[in-house]
């Protein structure tokens, strides 16, 4: 029996390399009470502390010790990290540039998280919390229209009629969502995913510009019908797989069902504020247990980043679609899904899993 335990503490140490002389030796230092300095390993029962960044659970309850773990936890509160403050301000950088254009933030976000080391679970946490920050923009943007509708909703039809089409387009987000967010999470968030969905929603967005404009039958935001709405509630579905771009989807998607290039991507900001701030919300209490007060700078840094990278990204798009098509998206998107497979393929870039 001895000999068997041993075998099965050499089994878990090659799990985890770094730790291997201190596995080998376990038994005989927790029972002698010789740690070598290091506190022992508490006991099964005992709760675990709040998840590093950077750490994933280990096959069989092993914690393995990362290569290069970000960790707030192992310095003071009032000090982060200047590495870790620099990798969420970028991270936030990224999701405020790319929310809004159809080119996936979440998508971008992936590559970055993993270019930078930036990953783990409390890291996926961090990046749908940060959309926050970016929704705040399209409030500010769209602020008369929003305040227009809310103090006109108890007498006016037309207002009514459009807070009761963001509902209709909102929910079917919520009803899938639940449904398999966290399959979707646990099988698809990857760079390989994340570079073919680049590449196909490329040429989705190419032939939908090819559709002449003269096809669009819906002018306003106002003017959609409850059926519109619902149509661009189930197109948004598409993006809860990554790299396919929620704007995308519902801007796309919109002038694909008979929607203006305007009228597409106003409702889609519109849409965006009821789905971004409770995919957040929902996370953030899903996921609270990873989270301590520690963290809330952390946060803060991300949300500043995204609010204010957002709120200049949102202007410039309005004022481009007016005069432009989504065309250019559509070549970046083939060119970034294209490299990312070929540095996957070769090796030249780990990307990360």
């Amino acid at each position: 029996m001895v000999a068997g335990a041993r075998r099965a503490r050499q089994r878990r140490a090659t799990k985890c390399p770094g730790a291997a002389p201190d596995a080998l030796r376990g038994d005989e230092m927790r029972r002698t009470g010789a740690t070598g300095g290091r506190p022992a390993r508490p006991p099964a029962s005992v709760a675990r502390p709040h998840q590093e960044w950077g750490t994933k659970r280990a096959p069989h309850g092993l914690e393995c010790a990362p290569q290069a773990t970000i960790s707030v936890a192992s310095r003071k509160p009032a000090v982060l990290d200047s590495l870790l403050m620099f990798q969420a301000a970028v991270m936030g950088v990224v999701e405020g540039l790319t929310e809004f254009l159809p080119i996936s933030s979440t998508g971008h976000l992936i590559l970055a998280g993993s270019l930078l080391g930036f990953t783990g679970d409390k890291a996926k946490v961090f990046e749908i919390a940060i959309q926050t920050g970016a929704i705040l923009a399209v409030i500010i943007v769209y602020w008369q229209k929003i305040r227009g509708t809310v103090v006109a909703l108890p007498a006016s039809r037309p207002a009514q009629r459009f807070a009761l089409n963001v509902l209709i387009a909102f929910l079917p987000a919520v009803v899938l969502g639940l449904a398999f967010g966290k399959a979707i999470k646990a099988h698809l968030f990857t760079p390989q995913v994340v570079a073919s969905t680049f590449i196909l929603g490329a040429f989705v967005i190419l032939w939908a510009e090819r559709r002449p404009q003269s096809a669009a039958r819906v002018h306003s935001v106002d003017d959609m019908t409850a059926l519109d709405a619902l149509k661009v509630g189930l197109v948004q579905c598409f993006a809860m797989i990554p790299g396919t771009s929620r704007s995308g989807a519902t801007i796309i998607g919109g002038m694909l069902l008979g929607l203006s290039r305007q009228t597409a991507t106003d409702f889609s900001f519109f849409l965006a504020i009821p789905t971004l701030i409770g995919a957040g919300a929902y996370s953030l209490w899903k996921e609270r247990a990873l989270l301590s007060w520690a963290d809330l700078p952390l946060f803060g840094i991300g949300l500043l980043f995204s609010f204010i990278s957002a709120w200049l990204c949102v202007r410039w798009l309005l004022r481009y679609i007016a005069s432009h098509s989504f065309v250019p998206f559509a070549w970046y998107r083939l060119g970034f899904g294209a490299l990312v497979l070929l540095t996957w393929w070769t090796g030249w870039v780990t990307w990360g899993d």
